[in-house]
């Protein structure tokens, strides 16, 4: 983990997929700032949706994404409610941390949603895992990017319609000590591989928990945590090499200079009541389609899992 500063901050790295939050490093006594001198709480505001292109063209999809950290746990905390009252046309779910014969009924039945797809961990019990619920039913789905290393984690669904596709993903974490940073690096590079080949065929979405804070805007300390699995040089090259490929970041692409949206706070030392958090949930769109985007939101007032649900609209 990364030392502290002179300043005392609180730290905000990344929690591990183990469910195991990382190991927090004391400032030497003495050497934070006094209550009275402590930096102001900045939050998000999330403006008014903008429902309308560039060339004046009304939404025709909308489209949420949320980390729910334990789908089972999220019910409990009224997860559905909000979908509900949110109604977009696709939601995805990622680290759902379940089987489909343990999820809740509740919402294996939901009936704004006839068109649901699961994907969990072959190996482990409990274990990441995405979802896609759809209120219209796609051509095609299919689960994973084709390379077994990959798939068995449960990690991707993708789902093709008439006109492009929509791929939710949860991006694997390099993990405590960065140990899996070398996974990681291949699983970017195969990834890219899976997503320039949809390209090809027809422009798509790609939303999801993508484990990187790609700028340093994108997150509250980015000094501190150049070490720290989701901001490592390799993680933030290979998200832009992503982008490079023909590929954009939708949020940043509306709003470049936007500070202090975040969508993951760590549940350690009122991370989120202080606004430390990390910018990790994205909609990745094809080039092509960036005169049909509308609005790029982060509803960082929603609570239910330390990321916040974020939503898309596009006229396409």
């Amino acid at each position: 983990m990364p030392k502290r500063g002179k300043k005392e901050e609180v730290c905000d790295a990344e929690p591990q997929e183990d469910g195991n939050e990382p190991d927090v490093k004391k400032g030497k006594k003495g050497a934070g700032k006094s209550a009275k001198e402590a930096e102001p709480v900045v939050l998000y505001e999330d403006g008014p949706d903008n429902l309308t292109s560039s060339d004046g063209k009304k939404y025709t999809l909308k489209i949420s994404s949320w980390n729910v950290d334990g789908i089972r746990a999220w019910f409990k905390k009224q997860g559905l409610s909000w979908v509900r009252e949110e109604d977009p046309h696709i939601m995805c779910l990622q680290e759902t941390k379940c089987a489909e014969k343990a999820l809740p009924p509740e919402i294996k039945d939901m009936p704004e949603y006839p068109h649901k797809y699961w994907a969990c961990s072959d190996e482990k019990e409990g274990y990441s895992g995405v979802a896609m619920l759809c209120k219209d039913k796609p051509l095609n789905v299919t689960y994973g990017i084709g390379i077994e290393e990959h798939d068995k984690e449960g990690r991707v669904i993708t789902a093709e319609y008439e006109s492009f596709y929509v791929v939710a993903a949860y991006v694997p974490n390099s993990s405590r000590g960065l140990v899996r940073l070398d996974y990681r690096q291949r699983w970017d590079v195969d990834f890219r591989s899976y997503l320039k080949g949809l390209d090809t065929k027809k422009p798509l979405i790609l939303c999801g928990d993508l484990n990187v804070a790609h700028q340093e805007i994108d997150l509250k300390n980015p000094k501190t945590n150049k070490k720290t699995p989701g901001f490592t040089p390799q993680e933030r090259q290979g998200f832009g090499e992503l982008l490079a490929e023909g590929f954009l970041d939708s949020f940043r692409e509306l709003y470049p200079d936007k500070p202090n949206a975040y969508t993951f706070w760590t549940y350690m030392m009122n991370a989120r009541g202080k606004n430390v958090g990390w910018r990790l949930d994205y909609f990745v769109l094809s080039k092509s389609l960036r005169p049909s985007l509308c609005d790029s939101k982060i509803r960082s007032k929603v609570i239910g899992s330390d990321h916040c649900p974020i939503t898309l609209y596009i006229a396409i």
